[in-house]
């Protein structure tokens, strides 16, 4: 814990909610006092990455759902310094696939932690998974004669 009045944010797409989704809101919790998580909006994941599979709206109701969060709020740009600033932010954690991209808030007094995902659950990976399995399904079937078709 850095102190009993830090304030952690953290923030993600949170799409297809994993565990580890629950282990990064653990560990952020467990940093400070007060957690504020930011869930990016439909259209700032799109401006990034693929859409998100759960729409903005589901993903935010799962996330206020959870017992780690004490505010969660809309996530609408990847910059954070006014964010930091308006909302006197102390730390900030996000996954490591992220290295090296928010160290500028440490020029702001803000501590940066790039949590490990590891091993395990990501979206994508789920994603890819359900994409291969989805293609392999449709090539059996293309395949599969069709004994009305002469």
């Amino acid at each position: 814990m850095l102190n009993n009045n830090s304030i952690i944010y953290t923030g993600g797409t949170f799409d297809m909610f994993h565990s580890n989704h629950v282990k990064m809101l653990e560990y952020a919790k467990g940093l400070g006092s007060k957690l504020i998580v930011g869930v990016s909006t439909d259209e700032l994941v799109c401006s990034y990455k693929e859409s998100p599979i759960v729409p903005f709206e589901e993903r935010i109701a799962i996330v206020r759902a959870l017992k780690q969060p004490d505010i969660v709020i809309p996530q609408h740009s990847l910059e954070h310094t006014e964010l930091v600033k308006k909302l006197h932010i102390d730390a900030f954690v996000i996954g490591d696939d992220w290295e090296g991209k928010y160290d500028y808030l440490e020029k702001l007094g803000v501590k940066v932690f790039y949590f490990p995902y590891g091993n395990g659950a990501s979206s994508t990976s789920i994603k890819q998974k359900i994409q291969e399995e989805y293609k392999g399904l449709k090539d059996k079937a293309d395949k599969h004669a069709n004994p009305d078709i002469k």
